[in-house]
Protein backbone atom coordinates (compact mmCIF):
# COMPACT_ATOMS: atom_id res chain seq x y z
CA UNK A 1 0.00 0.00 0.00
CA UNK A 2 1.64 3.15 -1.03
CA UNK A 3 1.19 6.16 1.61
CA UNK A 4 3.98 8.37 0.26
CA UNK A 5 1.13 11.19 -0.77
CA UNK A 6 -1.04 10.61 2.78
CA UNK A 7 -0.33 12.61 5.40
CA UNK A 8 0.13 9.27 7.47
CA UNK A 9 1.91 11.28 10.86
CA UNK A 10 -0.19 13.59 11.05
CA UNK A 11 -3.47 10.91 10.84
CA UNK A 12 -1.03 8.92 13.40
CA UNK A 13 -0.40 11.98 15.53
CA UNK A 14 -4.06 13.30 15.79
CA UNK A 15 -6.37 10.13 15.89
CA UNK A 16 -5.44 9.82 19.64
CA UNK A 17 -6.75 13.82 19.84
CA UNK A 18 -10.00 12.86 18.35
CA UNK A 19 -10.55 10.09 20.92
CA UNK A 20 -10.10 12.56 23.43
CA UNK A 21 -12.64 14.89 22.25
CA UNK A 22 -15.07 12.20 21.75
CA UNK A 23 -14.36 11.02 24.99
CA UNK A 24 -14.92 14.61 26.38
CA UNK A 25 -18.52 14.53 24.85
CA UNK A 26 -19.43 11.47 26.73
CA UNK A 27 -21.94 11.49 30.16
CA UNK A 28 -19.38 11.43 33.46
CA UNK A 29 -21.36 8.39 34.10
CA UNK A 30 -20.14 6.26 31.34
CA UNK A 31 -17.49 5.01 32.40
CA UNK A 32 -17.40 1.88 30.14
CA UNK A 33 -17.65 3.77 26.85
CA UNK A 34 -14.72 5.87 28.06
CA UNK A 35 -12.53 2.69 28.40
CA UNK A 36 -13.98 1.65 25.12
CA UNK A 37 -13.66 4.81 23.39
CA UNK A 38 -9.93 5.24 24.80
CA UNK A 39 -9.03 1.44 23.56
CA UNK A 40 -10.39 1.56 19.79
CA UNK A 41 -9.08 5.22 19.76
CA UNK A 42 -5.56 3.86 20.85
CA UNK A 43 -6.13 0.20 18.92
CA UNK A 44 -7.05 2.45 15.38
CA UNK A 45 -4.11 4.73 15.66
CA UNK A 46 -1.75 1.43 16.32
CA UNK A 47 -3.39 -0.05 13.31
CA UNK A 48 -2.84 2.91 11.17
CA UNK A 49 0.83 3.39 12.35
CA UNK A 50 2.02 0.03 10.77
CA UNK A 51 1.75 1.09 7.03
CA UNK A 52 4.80 3.31 8.23
CA UNK A 53 6.62 0.22 9.15
CA UNK A 54 5.93 -1.64 6.11
CA UNK A 55 6.52 1.43 3.42
CA UNK A 56 9.22 2.46 5.68
CA UNK A 57 12.48 2.45 3.02
CA UNK A 58 15.45 1.34 5.37
CA UNK A 59 18.24 1.87 2.04
CA UNK A 60 17.88 5.51 2.29
CA UNK A 61 19.17 7.96 5.69
CA UNK A 62 16.76 10.96 5.11
CA UNK A 63 13.31 11.78 6.30
CA UNK A 64 10.52 9.50 5.12
CA UNK A 65 7.11 10.64 4.78
CA UNK A 66 7.62 14.28 5.59
CA UNK A 67 4.68 16.46 5.35
CA UNK A 68 4.97 20.60 6.03
CA UNK A 69 2.49 23.09 6.59
CA UNK A 70 2.86 26.78 7.53
CA UNK A 71 2.56 27.43 10.76
CA UNK A 72 2.50 30.98 12.62
CA UNK A 73 3.84 32.92 9.91
CA UNK A 74 7.74 32.45 10.28
CA UNK A 75 7.79 28.53 11.67
CA UNK A 76 6.58 25.68 9.64
CA UNK A 77 4.66 22.86 10.66
CA UNK A 78 6.79 19.82 9.41
CA UNK A 79 6.74 16.09 10.36
CA UNK A 80 8.64 13.38 9.02
CA UNK A 81 10.53 9.87 10.68
CA UNK A 82 13.71 8.41 9.54
CA UNK A 83 14.91 5.15 10.58
CA UNK A 84 16.32 6.61 14.56
CA UNK A 85 12.76 8.15 15.08
CA UNK A 86 10.23 5.57 13.38
CA UNK A 87 10.95 2.91 15.70
CA UNK A 88 9.60 4.86 18.76
CA UNK A 89 6.72 6.13 17.01
CA UNK A 90 5.62 2.33 16.40
CA UNK A 91 6.76 1.84 20.44
CA UNK A 92 4.46 4.19 21.20
CA UNK A 93 1.32 3.27 19.66
CA UNK A 94 1.67 -0.57 20.68
CA UNK A 95 1.78 0.09 24.14
CA UNK A 96 -1.04 2.65 24.47
CA UNK A 97 -3.50 0.02 23.91
CA UNK A 98 -2.29 -2.28 26.49
CA UNK A 99 -1.98 1.02 28.74
CA UNK A 100 -5.29 1.02 28.57
CA UNK A 101 -6.60 -2.25 28.98
CA UNK A 102 -4.08 -2.41 32.32
CA UNK A 103 -6.52 0.55 33.71
CA UNK A 104 -9.44 -1.21 32.69
CA UNK A 105 -10.71 -2.46 36.40
CA UNK A 106 -7.81 -0.65 38.26
CA UNK A 107 -8.65 3.25 37.39
CA UNK A 108 -12.63 4.15 38.73
CA UNK A 109 -12.62 7.61 39.50
CA UNK A 110 -12.76 9.87 37.14
CA UNK A 111 -12.43 7.50 34.24
CA UNK A 112 -13.86 9.70 31.47
CA UNK A 113 -10.94 12.28 32.60
CA UNK A 114 -8.21 9.75 32.83
CA UNK A 115 -8.69 8.06 29.28
CA UNK A 116 -8.72 11.96 27.71
CA UNK A 117 -4.94 12.43 29.83
CA UNK A 118 -3.69 9.39 28.49
CA UNK A 119 -5.13 10.17 24.97
CA UNK A 120 -3.49 13.52 24.77
CA UNK A 121 -0.26 12.02 26.14
CA UNK A 122 -0.37 9.84 23.09
CA UNK A 123 -0.64 12.87 20.65
CA UNK A 124 2.44 14.47 22.32
CA UNK A 125 4.70 11.96 22.28
CA UNK A 126 4.38 10.51 18.82
CA UNK A 127 4.53 14.94 18.14
CA UNK A 128 7.81 14.39 19.59
CA UNK A 129 9.24 12.08 17.40
CA UNK A 130 7.83 13.14 13.89
CA UNK A 131 8.83 16.61 14.75
CA UNK A 132 11.23 18.37 12.09
CA UNK A 133 11.11 22.29 13.43
CA UNK A 134 12.84 22.90 16.99
CA UNK A 135 9.74 25.26 18.22
CA UNK A 136 7.28 22.41 17.04
CA UNK A 137 9.83 19.89 19.13
CA UNK A 138 9.91 21.62 21.97
CA UNK A 139 6.20 22.57 22.30
CA UNK A 140 5.61 18.26 22.01
CA UNK A 141 8.74 17.90 24.48
CA UNK A 142 7.39 20.07 27.00
CA UNK A 143 4.05 19.85 26.48
CA UNK A 144 3.68 16.10 27.65
CA UNK A 145 4.52 16.80 31.07
CA UNK A 146 1.51 18.53 31.54
CA UNK A 147 -0.84 15.31 31.10
CA UNK A 148 1.84 13.14 33.23
CA UNK A 149 1.59 15.50 35.78
CA UNK A 150 -1.75 14.96 35.82
CA UNK A 151 -1.87 11.11 35.97
CA UNK A 152 0.31 10.70 38.91
CA UNK A 153 -1.19 13.98 40.79
CA UNK A 154 -4.76 12.45 40.25
CA UNK A 155 -4.73 9.13 40.41
CA UNK A 156 -0.95 8.75 42.12
CA UNK A 157 -0.17 6.90 45.21
CA UNK A 158 -0.62 8.59 49.06
CA UNK A 159 2.36 11.25 48.36
CA UNK A 160 1.79 11.94 44.76
CA UNK A 161 1.81 15.64 45.39
CA UNK A 162 5.04 15.62 46.48
CA UNK A 163 6.08 13.34 43.39
CA UNK A 164 4.64 15.47 40.68
CA UNK A 165 5.70 18.58 41.87
CA UNK A 166 9.53 17.43 42.35
CA UNK A 167 8.79 15.90 38.42
CA UNK A 168 7.37 18.93 37.16
CA UNK A 169 9.86 21.27 39.12
CA UNK A 170 13.03 19.05 37.68
CA UNK A 171 12.10 19.07 33.92
CA UNK A 172 10.77 22.83 34.29
CA UNK A 173 14.49 23.90 35.18
CA UNK A 174 16.22 21.69 32.15
CA UNK A 175 13.02 23.07 29.73
CA UNK A 176 13.98 26.75 30.45
CA UNK A 177 17.74 26.08 28.82
CA UNK A 178 16.45 24.64 26.32
CA UNK A 179 14.24 27.50 25.09
CA UNK A 180 17.35 29.85 25.38
CA UNK A 181 19.48 27.43 23.27
CA UNK A 182 16.36 27.70 20.90
CA UNK A 183 16.12 31.27 20.26
CA UNK A 184 20.15 31.75 20.29
CA UNK A 185 20.06 29.01 17.44
CA UNK A 186 17.16 30.74 15.41
CA UNK A 187 18.92 33.98 15.54
CA UNK A 188 22.26 32.12 14.41
CA UNK A 189 20.89 30.13 11.42
CA UNK A 190 17.73 31.93 10.37
CA UNK A 191 15.66 28.70 10.83
CA UNK A 192 14.16 25.92 13.02
CA UNK A 193 13.69 23.56 10.75
CA UNK A 194 15.75 20.78 11.91
CA UNK A 195 17.36 19.07 8.79
CA UNK A 196 18.91 22.25 7.86
CA UNK A 197 20.31 23.27 11.70
CA UNK A 198 21.61 19.19 11.53
CA UNK A 199 24.11 20.52 8.37
CA UNK A 200 25.01 24.32 10.28
CA UNK A 201 28.27 24.89 11.26
CA UNK A 202 27.91 26.64 14.37
CA UNK A 203 30.94 28.07 16.59
CA UNK A 204 33.04 25.65 18.58
CA UNK A 205 32.44 27.79 21.58
CA UNK A 206 28.75 28.45 20.79
CA UNK A 207 28.48 24.77 20.69
CA UNK A 208 29.27 24.33 24.15
CA UNK A 209 26.76 26.96 25.83
CA UNK A 210 24.16 24.92 23.36
CA UNK A 211 25.11 21.44 24.28
CA UNK A 212 25.17 22.24 27.68
CA UNK A 213 21.80 23.55 27.92
CA UNK A 214 20.16 20.99 25.71
CA UNK A 215 21.67 18.41 28.23
CA UNK A 216 20.35 19.87 31.03
CA UNK A 217 16.65 18.94 29.43
CA UNK A 218 17.57 15.57 27.97
CA UNK A 219 19.50 14.92 31.13
CA UNK A 220 16.60 15.34 33.12
CA UNK A 221 14.26 13.72 30.82
CA UNK A 222 16.48 10.08 30.67
CA UNK A 223 17.47 10.82 33.46
CA UNK A 224 21.25 10.90 33.60
CA UNK A 225 22.87 10.31 37.32
CA UNK A 226 22.66 12.64 39.64
CA UNK A 227 19.46 14.25 38.47
CA UNK A 228 17.86 11.22 38.28
CA UNK A 229 16.36 11.23 41.79
CA UNK A 230 12.90 12.54 40.71
CA UNK A 231 12.20 8.81 38.80
CA UNK A 232 11.77 6.89 41.63
CA UNK A 233 9.09 9.16 43.37
CA UNK A 234 7.56 9.52 40.21
CA UNK A 235 7.07 5.77 39.55
CA UNK A 236 6.11 4.82 43.41
CA UNK A 237 3.45 7.00 43.10
CA UNK A 238 1.87 6.78 39.74
CA UNK A 239 -0.33 4.57 38.62
CA UNK A 240 0.40 1.22 36.59
CA UNK A 241 -0.36 2.31 33.02
CA UNK A 242 1.39 5.93 34.21
CA UNK A 243 4.93 3.85 35.27
CA UNK A 244 4.59 1.93 31.75
CA UNK A 245 4.64 5.23 29.97
CA UNK A 246 7.04 7.11 31.82
CA UNK A 247 9.30 4.08 31.57
CA UNK A 248 9.03 2.84 28.55
CA UNK A 249 7.86 6.07 26.44
CA UNK A 250 8.77 9.26 28.34
CA UNK A 251 12.61 8.45 29.58
CA UNK A 252 13.39 7.36 25.55
CA UNK A 253 12.43 11.59 24.44
CA UNK A 254 16.21 12.10 26.75
CA UNK A 255 17.95 9.56 24.22
CA UNK A 256 16.42 10.46 21.37
CA UNK A 257 16.85 14.08 21.95
CA UNK A 258 20.87 13.31 22.42
CA UNK A 259 20.80 11.63 18.73
CA UNK A 260 18.63 14.04 17.22
CA UNK A 261 20.43 16.84 17.98
CA UNK A 262 23.57 17.38 20.69
CA UNK A 263 25.39 14.68 18.47
CA UNK A 264 24.82 15.90 14.71
CA UNK A 265 24.06 19.64 15.40
CA UNK A 266 26.99 20.43 18.57
CA UNK A 267 29.40 17.35 17.12
CA UNK A 268 32.88 19.28 18.60
CA UNK A 269 31.05 19.51 21.95
CA UNK A 270 30.26 16.30 21.95
CA UNK A 271 33.81 15.13 20.77
CA UNK A 272 35.37 17.17 24.07
CA UNK A 273 32.63 16.32 26.54
CA UNK A 274 32.61 12.65 25.94
CA UNK A 275 34.61 11.67 28.83
CA UNK A 276 32.11 13.51 31.25
CA UNK A 277 29.26 11.69 29.68
CA UNK A 278 31.35 8.60 30.25
CA UNK A 279 31.84 9.26 33.90
CA UNK A 280 28.17 9.75 34.34
CA UNK A 281 27.19 7.10 32.67
CA UNK A 282 29.31 4.51 34.60
CA UNK A 283 27.95 6.35 38.24
CA UNK A 284 24.73 5.58 36.51
CA UNK A 285 25.72 2.33 35.64
CA UNK A 286 27.68 0.98 39.16
CA UNK A 287 25.71 3.30 41.49
CA UNK A 288 22.03 2.96 40.83
CA UNK A 289 22.89 -0.84 40.15
CA UNK A 290 24.18 -0.35 44.14
CA UNK A 291 20.95 1.36 45.29
CA UNK A 292 18.26 -0.51 43.22
CA UNK A 293 20.26 -4.05 45.32
CA UNK A 294 19.45 -1.80 48.70
CA UNK A 295 15.66 -1.22 48.00
CA UNK A 296 12.56 -2.59 49.77
CA UNK A 297 9.75 -1.24 46.89
CA UNK A 298 9.28 -3.23 43.64
CA UNK A 299 8.37 -0.03 41.78
CA UNK A 300 11.70 1.70 43.21
CA UNK A 301 14.02 -1.12 42.32
CA UNK A 302 12.67 -1.30 38.75
CA UNK A 303 12.92 2.80 38.68
CA UNK A 304 16.54 2.51 39.82
CA UNK A 305 17.28 -0.01 37.20
CA UNK A 306 16.18 1.61 34.97
CA UNK A 307 18.67 4.43 35.48
CA UNK A 308 21.35 2.23 35.15
CA UNK A 309 20.18 0.98 31.70
CA UNK A 310 20.12 4.72 30.53
CA UNK A 311 23.58 5.31 31.59
CA UNK A 312 24.15 2.20 29.19
CA UNK A 313 22.27 4.25 26.30
CA UNK A 314 24.54 7.35 26.91
CA UNK A 315 27.61 5.48 27.04
CA UNK A 316 26.83 4.34 23.56
CA UNK A 317 26.31 7.47 21.70
CA UNK A 318 29.21 8.91 23.07
CA UNK A 319 31.02 6.34 21.64
CA UNK A 320 30.30 7.48 18.03
CA UNK A 321 30.94 4.52 16.38
CA UNK A 322 27.57 2.58 14.53
CA UNK A 323 27.68 -0.13 16.94
CA UNK A 324 27.22 2.08 19.83
CA UNK A 325 24.89 4.27 18.65
CA UNK A 326 22.63 1.18 16.87
CA UNK A 327 23.43 -0.33 20.56
CA UNK A 328 22.07 2.47 22.27
CA UNK A 329 18.94 2.75 19.94
CA UNK A 330 18.10 -0.67 20.74
CA UNK A 331 18.64 -0.08 24.51
CA UNK A 332 15.63 2.19 24.37
CA UNK A 333 13.57 -0.15 22.43
CA UNK A 334 14.12 -3.31 24.57
CA UNK A 335 13.93 -1.24 27.60
CA UNK A 336 10.63 0.13 26.30
CA UNK A 337 9.19 -3.53 26.40
CA UNK A 338 10.57 -5.00 29.34
CA UNK A 339 10.13 -2.06 31.57
CA UNK A 340 6.53 -2.12 30.77
CA UNK A 341 6.46 -5.90 31.34
CA UNK A 342 8.13 -5.41 34.81
CA UNK A 343 5.85 -2.40 35.23
CA UNK A 344 2.91 -3.85 34.20
CA UNK A 345 3.72 -7.53 36.14
CA UNK A 346 4.41 -5.33 39.70
CA UNK A 347 1.18 -3.90 38.94
CA UNK A 348 -0.36 -7.69 38.64
CA UNK A 349 0.67 -7.81 42.48
CA UNK A 350 -0.35 -4.37 43.55
CA UNK A 351 -4.00 -5.30 42.64
CA UNK A 352 -4.37 -8.09 44.74
CA UNK A 353 -2.29 -6.99 47.60
CA UNK A 354 -2.14 -3.06 47.38
CA UNK A 355 1.55 -2.55 48.08
CA UNK A 356 4.95 -2.73 46.16
CA UNK A 357 6.63 -3.99 49.52
CA UNK A 358 9.16 -6.85 48.51
CA UNK A 359 8.71 -8.04 51.89
CA UNK A 360 5.23 -8.69 51.93
CA UNK A 361 5.43 -11.33 49.20
CA UNK A 362 6.99 -14.56 48.68
CA UNK A 363 6.49 -18.48 47.51
CA UNK A 364 4.47 -16.68 44.66
CA UNK A 365 5.16 -19.93 42.23
CA UNK A 366 3.25 -22.18 44.41
CA UNK A 367 -0.03 -19.81 43.61
CA UNK A 368 0.96 -18.05 40.52
CA UNK A 369 3.14 -20.25 38.14
CA UNK A 370 1.97 -18.40 34.79
CA UNK A 371 3.10 -15.65 36.95
CA UNK A 372 6.50 -16.37 37.76
CA UNK A 373 7.21 -17.38 34.37
CA UNK A 374 6.15 -14.34 32.69
CA UNK A 375 8.11 -12.46 35.18
CA UNK A 376 11.11 -14.73 34.77
CA UNK A 377 11.33 -13.72 31.51
CA UNK A 378 11.22 -9.66 32.08
CA UNK A 379 13.95 -10.11 34.97
CA UNK A 380 16.12 -12.28 32.76
CA UNK A 381 15.77 -9.49 29.75
CA UNK A 382 16.30 -7.19 32.33
CA UNK A 383 19.47 -8.37 33.81
CA UNK A 384 20.70 -8.52 29.87
CA UNK A 385 20.88 -12.50 29.37
CA UNK A 386 21.60 -14.06 26.06
CA UNK A 387 18.75 -14.51 24.03
CA UNK A 388 16.45 -11.75 25.02
CA UNK A 389 16.24 -8.45 23.71
CA UNK A 390 18.15 -7.07 27.20
CA UNK A 391 21.16 -8.29 25.80
CA UNK A 392 21.63 -6.81 22.27
CA UNK A 393 21.95 -3.15 23.14
CA UNK A 394 24.10 -4.29 25.99
CA UNK A 395 26.40 -6.11 24.37
CA UNK A 396 26.90 -3.31 21.17
CA UNK A 397 27.34 -0.81 23.48
CA UNK A 398 29.67 -2.56 25.32
CA UNK A 399 31.40 -3.83 22.46
CA UNK A 400 31.95 -0.31 21.24
CA UNK A 401 33.23 1.34 24.52
CA UNK A 402 35.82 -1.26 24.57
CA UNK A 403 37.01 0.30 21.01
CA UNK A 404 37.09 3.49 23.14
CA UNK A 405 38.68 3.37 26.36
CA UNK A 406 38.84 -0.57 28.12
CA UNK A 407 38.30 1.11 31.65
CA UNK A 408 35.13 2.35 30.57
CA UNK A 409 34.01 -1.11 29.43
CA UNK A 410 35.28 -2.90 32.10
CA UNK A 411 33.26 -0.72 34.76
CA UNK A 412 30.36 -0.77 32.42
CA UNK A 413 30.30 -4.27 32.37
CA UNK A 414 30.84 -5.06 36.30
CA UNK A 415 27.49 -3.01 36.41
CA UNK A 416 25.69 -5.87 34.20
CA UNK A 417 26.80 -7.93 37.08
CA UNK A 418 25.35 -5.86 40.02
CA UNK A 419 22.40 -6.08 38.18
CA UNK A 420 22.20 -9.58 37.84
CA UNK A 421 22.31 -9.43 41.72
CA UNK A 422 19.81 -7.11 42.31
CA UNK A 423 17.12 -8.83 39.92
CA UNK A 424 18.04 -12.34 40.76
CA UNK A 425 17.69 -11.55 44.55
CA UNK A 426 14.34 -9.76 44.79
CA UNK A 427 13.23 -12.46 41.89
CA UNK A 428 14.30 -15.03 44.93
CA UNK A 429 12.41 -12.46 47.51
CA UNK A 430 8.88 -12.57 45.53
CA UNK A 431 8.29 -15.85 43.89
CA UNK A 432 10.82 -18.60 45.29
CA UNK A 433 10.55 -19.73 49.08
CA UNK A 434 7.53 -21.43 51.00
CA UNK A 435 3.99 -19.46 51.20
CA UNK A 436 4.37 -18.28 54.72
CA UNK A 437 2.10 -15.17 54.69
CA UNK A 438 -1.96 -16.19 54.82
CA UNK A 439 -2.58 -13.63 52.57
CA UNK A 440 -0.74 -14.76 49.92
CA UNK A 441 -2.41 -18.42 50.19
CA UNK A 442 -5.78 -17.49 48.56
CA UNK A 443 -3.87 -15.16 45.84
CA UNK A 444 -4.84 -15.90 41.71
CA UNK A 445 -2.93 -16.28 39.21
CA UNK A 446 -3.23 -14.12 36.19
CA UNK A 447 -6.64 -13.52 34.69
CA UNK A 448 -7.20 -13.61 30.72
CA UNK A 449 -7.16 -9.94 30.49
CA UNK A 450 -3.33 -9.77 32.22
CA UNK A 451 -2.10 -12.66 29.92
CA UNK A 452 -3.50 -10.99 26.80
CA UNK A 453 -1.84 -7.96 28.50
CA UNK A 454 1.69 -9.35 29.13
CA UNK A 455 1.96 -12.05 26.41
CA UNK A 456 2.65 -9.94 23.53
CA UNK A 457 5.71 -8.01 25.58
CA UNK A 458 6.85 -11.88 26.13
CA UNK A 459 6.72 -12.54 22.74
CA UNK A 460 8.89 -9.40 21.72
CA UNK A 461 11.28 -9.67 24.20
CA UNK A 462 12.24 -13.28 22.87
CA UNK A 463 12.12 -12.75 19.16
CA UNK A 464 14.40 -9.41 19.48
CA UNK A 465 16.95 -11.28 21.70
CA UNK A 466 17.39 -13.99 19.11
CA UNK A 467 16.12 -11.73 15.50
CA UNK A 468 17.39 -8.38 16.22
CA UNK A 469 17.06 -7.35 12.46
CA UNK A 470 14.11 -5.67 12.55
CA UNK A 471 15.08 -2.48 14.59
CA UNK A 472 19.18 -2.79 13.76
CA UNK A 473 18.21 -2.80 9.75
CA UNK A 474 15.47 -0.55 10.07
CA UNK A 475 18.36 1.68 12.03
CA UNK A 476 21.30 1.17 9.89
CA UNK A 477 21.49 3.71 7.32
CA UNK A 478 20.41 6.61 9.35
CA UNK A 479 22.96 5.56 11.60
CA UNK A 480 25.78 5.36 9.46
CA UNK A 481 25.08 8.77 7.99
CA UNK A 482 24.94 10.02 11.68
CA UNK A 483 28.33 8.83 12.57
CA UNK A 484 29.65 10.17 9.16
CA UNK A 485 28.60 13.30 9.57
CA UNK A 486 30.24 13.34 12.85
CA UNK A 487 33.00 12.22 12.04
CA UNK A 488 33.32 15.15 8.85
CA UNK A 489 32.47 18.11 11.17
CA UNK A 490 34.99 16.79 13.74
CA UNK A 491 38.16 15.87 11.59
CA UNK A 492 38.72 18.90 9.77
CA UNK A 493 38.60 20.63 13.84
CA UNK A 494 40.99 18.02 14.53
CA UNK A 495 43.58 18.05 12.22
CA UNK A 496 43.87 21.97 12.09
CA UNK A 497 45.07 21.70 15.85
CA UNK A 498 47.28 18.80 15.27
CA UNK A 499 50.20 20.89 14.04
Amino acid sequence: MDISSAPILSIVMFLPLVGAVIIGCLNPEAKDNARWVALWTTAVTFLVSLPIWFNFDDTTAGFQFVEGRSWLGVFEFKLGVDGISMMFVLLTTFLLPLCVISAWVVIQDRVKEFMIAFLVLETLMIGVFCALDLVLFYIFFEGGLIPMFLIIGVWGGPNRVYATFKFFLYTLLGSVLMLLALMAMYWYAGTTDIPTLMTTKFPADMQWWLWFAFLASFAVKLPMWPVHTWLPDAHVEAPTAGSVILAAILLKMGGYGLLRFSVPMFPLASESLAPFIFVLSIFAIIYTSLVALAQTDLKKLIAYSSVAHMGFVTMGIFTFSAEGVQGAIFQMVSHGIVSAGLFLSVGVLYDRMHTHEISVFGGLVNRMPIYAAIFMVFTMANVGLPGTSGFIGEFLTLLASFKVNTWVAFLATSGVIWSAVYALWVYRRVIFGELVKPALKTIQDLSYREIAILAPLVVLTILLGIYPAPVLDVAAVSVKKLVASYEASVGPANASVAP
